[in-house]
Protein backbone atom coordinates (compact mmCIF):
# COMPACT_ATOMS: atom_id res chain seq x y z
CA UNK A 1 0.00 0.00 0.00
CA UNK A 2 1.20 3.50 -0.79
CA UNK A 3 2.28 5.60 2.19
CA UNK A 4 -0.53 7.48 3.92
CA UNK A 5 -0.75 11.26 3.61
CA UNK A 6 -3.50 13.53 4.89
CA UNK A 7 -4.19 17.20 4.31
CA UNK A 8 -5.91 18.62 7.33
CA UNK A 9 -7.71 21.21 5.19
CA UNK A 10 -9.90 18.42 3.79
CA UNK A 11 -9.46 15.54 6.28
CA UNK A 12 -11.20 14.92 9.61
CA UNK A 13 -11.14 12.26 12.27
CA UNK A 14 -14.60 10.75 12.84
CA UNK A 15 -15.07 9.14 16.26
CA UNK A 16 -18.11 6.86 16.45
CA UNK A 17 -19.94 6.13 19.71
CA UNK A 18 -17.29 6.51 22.45
CA UNK A 19 -19.92 6.06 25.17
CA UNK A 20 -19.15 4.50 28.55
CA UNK A 21 -21.70 1.77 27.81
CA UNK A 22 -19.54 0.67 24.89
CA UNK A 23 -15.92 1.16 25.93
CA UNK A 24 -15.71 1.47 29.71
CA UNK A 25 -15.56 -1.18 32.43
CA UNK A 26 -19.07 -1.40 33.84
CA UNK A 27 -20.72 -0.36 30.58
CA UNK A 28 -23.77 -2.34 29.48
CA UNK A 29 -22.23 -3.45 26.18
CA UNK A 30 -18.58 -3.64 27.25
CA UNK A 31 -18.74 -7.33 28.34
CA UNK A 32 -19.81 -8.31 24.80
CA UNK A 33 -16.89 -6.58 23.07
CA UNK A 34 -14.27 -6.79 25.82
CA UNK A 35 -12.39 -9.82 24.48
CA UNK A 36 -11.99 -8.42 20.97
CA UNK A 37 -11.36 -4.87 22.16
CA UNK A 38 -8.65 -5.94 24.59
CA UNK A 39 -7.04 -8.28 22.05
CA UNK A 40 -6.36 -5.42 19.64
CA UNK A 41 -5.97 -2.68 22.30
CA UNK A 42 -8.89 -0.90 20.69
CA UNK A 43 -9.57 1.78 23.31
CA UNK A 44 -5.90 2.79 23.78
CA UNK A 45 -5.54 2.93 20.00
CA UNK A 46 -8.68 5.08 19.70
CA UNK A 47 -7.19 7.46 22.23
CA UNK A 48 -3.81 7.51 20.47
CA UNK A 49 -5.41 8.40 17.15
CA UNK A 50 -7.60 11.08 18.72
CA UNK A 51 -4.60 12.58 20.54
CA UNK A 52 -2.54 12.57 17.35
CA UNK A 53 -5.33 14.31 15.43
CA UNK A 54 -5.64 16.96 18.12
CA UNK A 55 -1.90 17.56 18.33
CA UNK A 56 -1.70 17.92 14.53
CA UNK A 57 -4.80 20.16 14.63
CA UNK A 58 -6.97 18.02 12.40
CA UNK A 59 -10.72 18.62 12.68
CA UNK A 60 -12.50 16.11 14.92
CA UNK A 61 -16.14 15.07 14.52
CA UNK A 62 -18.24 12.73 16.65
CA UNK A 63 -21.07 10.48 15.40
CA UNK A 64 -23.06 9.39 18.43
CA UNK A 65 -25.88 6.89 18.76
CA UNK A 66 -29.24 8.08 20.04
CA UNK A 67 -29.34 8.00 23.83
CA UNK A 68 -32.27 6.09 25.27
CA UNK A 69 -35.11 8.15 26.72
CA UNK A 70 -38.34 6.84 28.24
CA UNK A 71 -40.95 6.45 25.51
CA UNK A 72 -38.47 5.90 22.68
CA UNK A 73 -39.85 3.71 19.90
CA UNK A 74 -43.10 3.04 21.79
CA UNK A 75 -45.26 4.71 19.15
CA UNK A 76 -43.21 3.61 16.12
CA UNK A 77 -44.95 1.41 13.57
CA UNK A 78 -41.73 -0.52 12.79
CA UNK A 79 -38.69 -1.00 14.99
CA UNK A 80 -35.56 -2.68 13.60
CA UNK A 81 -34.10 -5.54 15.66
CA UNK A 82 -31.01 -3.51 16.55
CA UNK A 83 -33.24 -0.67 17.76
CA UNK A 84 -35.40 -3.08 19.72
CA UNK A 85 -32.30 -4.32 21.52
CA UNK A 86 -31.30 -0.76 22.44
CA UNK A 87 -34.87 -0.12 23.64
CA UNK A 88 -34.91 -3.30 25.74
CA UNK A 89 -31.48 -2.68 27.29
CA UNK A 90 -31.89 1.12 27.67
CA UNK A 91 -28.51 1.46 25.98
CA UNK A 92 -26.72 4.81 26.34
CA UNK A 93 -29.50 6.05 28.59
CA UNK A 94 -29.74 9.83 28.64
CA UNK A 95 -28.72 11.33 31.99
CA UNK A 96 -26.80 8.23 33.13
CA UNK A 97 -23.10 7.38 33.23
CA UNK A 98 -23.53 4.83 30.43
CA UNK A 99 -24.83 7.52 28.09
CA UNK A 100 -21.88 9.83 28.69
CA UNK A 101 -18.66 10.08 26.68
CA UNK A 102 -15.79 8.12 28.17
CA UNK A 103 -13.67 10.90 29.77
CA UNK A 104 -10.74 10.69 27.32
CA UNK A 105 -13.13 11.22 24.43
CA UNK A 106 -15.11 14.21 25.66
CA UNK A 107 -15.18 16.69 22.76
CA UNK A 108 -13.04 19.78 23.07
CA UNK A 109 -14.14 23.27 22.18
CA UNK A 110 -14.48 23.56 18.41
CA UNK A 111 -14.95 19.84 17.83
CA UNK A 112 -18.27 18.93 16.23
CA UNK A 113 -20.82 16.51 17.66
CA UNK A 114 -23.33 15.59 14.96
CA UNK A 115 -26.96 14.99 15.81
CA UNK A 116 -27.52 11.49 17.15
CA UNK A 117 -28.23 8.60 14.77
CA UNK A 118 -31.19 6.32 15.49
CA UNK A 119 -29.92 3.10 13.95
CA UNK A 120 -26.37 2.46 12.70
CA UNK A 121 -25.18 4.99 10.13
CA UNK A 122 -23.75 8.21 11.50
CA UNK A 123 -25.10 9.91 8.38
CA UNK A 124 -28.70 8.67 8.19
CA UNK A 125 -31.17 11.28 9.48
CA UNK A 126 -28.40 13.39 11.06
CA UNK A 127 -26.54 16.58 10.18
CA UNK A 128 -23.14 14.87 9.87
CA UNK A 129 -22.86 15.28 6.09
CA UNK A 130 -23.89 18.94 6.34
CA UNK A 131 -21.37 19.61 9.12
CA UNK A 132 -18.54 17.95 7.21
CA UNK A 133 -19.33 19.80 4.00
CA UNK A 134 -19.59 23.15 5.79
CA UNK A 135 -16.08 22.54 7.12
CA UNK A 136 -14.72 21.58 3.69
CA UNK A 137 -14.11 17.95 4.64
CA UNK A 138 -14.17 15.15 2.07
CA UNK A 139 -11.71 12.66 3.59
CA UNK A 140 -12.48 10.76 6.80
CA UNK A 141 -10.44 8.68 9.24
CA UNK A 142 -12.88 6.49 11.17
CA UNK A 143 -12.51 4.92 14.63
CA UNK A 144 -14.97 3.66 17.24
CA UNK A 145 -17.78 1.15 17.75
CA UNK A 146 -18.97 -1.36 16.48
CA UNK A 147 -17.28 -2.81 13.42
CA UNK A 148 -20.17 -4.66 11.74
CA UNK A 149 -22.91 -2.16 12.66
CA UNK A 150 -22.21 1.55 13.16
CA UNK A 151 -18.70 1.57 11.66
CA UNK A 152 -19.63 -0.44 8.59
CA UNK A 153 -22.90 1.46 8.03
CA UNK A 154 -21.18 4.82 8.43
CA UNK A 155 -18.34 3.87 6.09
CA UNK A 156 -20.79 2.59 3.46
CA UNK A 157 -22.87 5.76 3.66
CA UNK A 158 -19.75 7.94 3.49
CA UNK A 159 -18.67 6.18 0.31
CA UNK A 160 -22.15 6.66 -1.19
CA UNK A 161 -21.83 10.40 -0.46
CA UNK A 162 -18.43 10.59 -2.12
CA UNK A 163 -16.08 10.70 0.87
CA UNK A 164 -12.64 9.08 0.83
CA UNK A 165 -12.53 6.85 3.92
CA UNK A 166 -9.75 5.35 6.02
CA UNK A 167 -10.71 2.77 8.67
CA UNK A 168 -8.32 2.20 11.55
CA UNK A 169 -8.54 -1.57 11.98
CA UNK A 170 -7.21 -1.77 15.56
CA UNK A 171 -9.24 1.23 16.77
CA UNK A 172 -12.55 -0.56 16.25
CA UNK A 173 -13.97 -3.70 17.90
CA UNK A 174 -16.87 -6.14 17.66
CA UNK A 175 -18.68 -8.91 19.51
CA UNK A 176 -16.54 -11.70 18.05
CA UNK A 177 -13.51 -12.39 15.89
CA UNK A 178 -15.84 -13.68 13.17
CA UNK A 179 -17.76 -10.40 13.08
CA UNK A 180 -14.52 -8.41 12.96
CA UNK A 181 -13.29 -10.57 10.09
CA UNK A 182 -16.53 -10.14 8.15
CA UNK A 183 -16.44 -6.36 8.58
CA UNK A 184 -12.73 -5.81 7.94
CA UNK A 185 -12.00 -8.45 5.33
CA UNK A 186 -15.26 -8.97 3.46
CA UNK A 187 -17.40 -5.84 3.63
CA UNK A 188 -15.48 -2.64 4.31
CA UNK A 189 -12.76 -3.18 1.68
CA UNK A 190 -15.53 -2.45 -0.83
CA UNK A 191 -16.05 1.04 0.61
CA UNK A 192 -12.93 2.18 2.47
CA UNK A 193 -9.96 3.24 0.36
CA UNK A 194 -7.58 2.34 3.20
CA UNK A 195 -7.80 -0.03 6.16
CA UNK A 196 -4.73 0.55 8.29
CA UNK A 197 -3.32 0.39 11.81
CA UNK A 198 -3.35 3.06 14.46
CA UNK A 199 0.43 3.31 14.21
CA UNK A 200 0.25 4.05 10.51
CA UNK A 201 -2.39 6.74 10.99
CA UNK A 202 -0.60 8.36 13.93
CA UNK A 203 2.61 8.58 11.90
CA UNK A 204 0.74 10.03 8.93
CA UNK A 205 -1.00 12.65 11.06
CA UNK A 206 2.29 13.67 12.66
CA UNK A 207 3.86 14.05 9.20
CA UNK A 208 1.16 16.47 8.02
CA UNK A 209 3.15 19.28 6.40
CA UNK A 210 0.77 22.09 7.31
CA UNK A 211 0.99 21.17 10.97
CA UNK A 212 4.77 21.09 10.83
CA UNK A 213 4.92 24.71 9.59
CA UNK A 214 2.92 26.13 12.50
Amino acid sequence: MASLAYDRAVTALLVVDPYNDFISEGGKIWPRIQAVAEANNCVPHMHQVLTAARVARFPVFFAMHHRYRIGDYASWKYVAPIQRAAWRNRSFEFGTWGGEFRPEFVPLEGEVVASEHWCSSGFANTDLDLQLKKHGIHRLIVIGMIAHTCIEATVRFAAELGYDVTVVRDAIADYSDEMMHAALELSMPNYANAIVTAREVVDALAANPTAARE
